[in-house]
This record gives structure tokens, sequence and C-alpha cells, in this order.
């Protein structure tokens, strides 16, 4: 891992033991996460959730775990916790590129770097991706990096803008780490709008791909 982190070390600290004992974790591609350099990380988003469970197949890899996250969380008593762990504020609707440019820059660090290219939980009544916005694109040719999708599934279940919902005991918590997407052939045209949409695209179909895969094989019991 990267160098001791004081906030990142106490939040690891802090939820990691209550995590692992109340939920049953199921994780799977371990092997696709590598261990060292730039790591740009493209998630499903069903839940508020994800961002844990996310982070913790990451650090199994030994890896921290830099979001992208709405700037409203910024204003709230987490702000410190964000700050020090690094997170990255979004103003959703700005137009700014102060999040893709320090997103950049932490993979120019060597960090790794987790988005949620619809930028919302999704909608859909069925939990599937939906439709992703360019940023992700954008980010992986300006950086020149591979895309590591991420599906996560279950956690639909566990927290929603309603707040909690369901937190038996034992629920299934799966997350999957799929295979590097090497978008090389499309850095040429990087600034094409098209090139932007298609490489969205791409992402997009493969995090569909996984979700329903998982979500086939998620216990019947819990779905």
């Amino acid at each position: 891992m990267p160098e001791f982190e004081p906030w990142f070390t106490a939040a690891h600290a802090l939820l990691r033991p209550p995590l692992a004992a109340w939920f049953n974790w199921h994780f799977e591609g371990l092997e696709n996460i590598p261990r060292s350099g730039p790591l740009l990380v493209a998630g499903n988003h069903i839940s508020y959730f994800d961002p844990l469970a996310d982070a913790y197949l990451l650090v199994k890899a030994g890896r921290k775990a830099r979001f992208l996250a709405k700037s409203e969380l910024f204003d709230s008593p987490l702000r410190p916790m964000l700050n020090g762990a690094k997170q990255i504020p979004v103003t959703r609707g700005s137009g700014s590129s102060a999040p893709l440019d320090a997103a950049k820059q932490a993979l120019l660090d060597g960090e790794a770097v987790v988005v949620y290219p619809e930028a919302t939980t999704t909608r859909d009544e069925e939990f599937l991706p939906m439709k992703g916005k360019v940023g992700v694109a954008r980010l992986a040719l300006d950086a020149q990096v591979p895309v590591l999708p991420m599906a996560v599934w279950g956690s639909q279940r566990v927290w929603q803008r309603s707040g909690a919902r369901d937190l038996r005991f034992g629920r299934p918590i799966w997350v999957r780490a799929g295979t590097p997407m090497d978008l090389s052939e499309f850095e040429e045209t990087k600034d094409d709008i098209a090139t932007l949409r298609k490489v969205t695209e791409l992402i997009m179909d493969e995090l569909r791909r996984m979700v329903l895969d998982m979500r086939a094989a998620y216990p019947k019991k819990w779905a």
C-alpha cells in the first residue's frame, strides 16, 4: 500500500471488522487487480453501500481507493475523513474539469481511482447499469490507463436513498473485479465525442454483462 495515512488507517480499523463479520462476502477476480501502479476502476452503482464493498476488495489486493465523490459529502461531518483519505470532490452539473484533473494526477502518482460512470445510484428497476457519462472514458484515455470493471451485487438491499433497508445478518455481498480493458486503440481520437461515447458504452456493456452473470448466480434465498 502507499504511505501511512492516519484517516485511511482509522477508517479501515473501524469499519472492516463489523463489515467482515456481519455480511457474507464473496470476492472474485482478485488476481485481476494490479498490486501497484495506476489503477482506474469503473463500477456499477446500485447502493450507497457500494463504495464500502469496492474499497474492501481493493484493500484485499493491497490498494487504497480514491473515490470521485459528490461535493455535498465534503460539507458534512465526513469532511475531515474524506479529505484525510484523499477522496476527490465532484460538484455535479458544474462542468468543472477539476475532479478529472485531480483523478488524472492521482493515477499518474500510481494511485487507485474509483469512478461510478452513472454518476448516481441506478434508477433501473432491475438494478442494471444505466447509461454512463463520458468522464470515465476521458480519464482513461487522457491518463493512458486500462479500465478495471468492478461489479457488486446484493448491496442494493442494504442501503438506498431512503436509508438502511434489509440489514439481516449474513446477507451475501458479491464483488467481482473483471479483466482490465485495454482502450489504447482509441487514444489517438480521445478528443472526439463519438470516441468518448463509444468507449463509455464498452465499459457499461461489460459492467452490465458482469451484473447479469452475478445476478443469475446469486443465492435465490436472498434475491
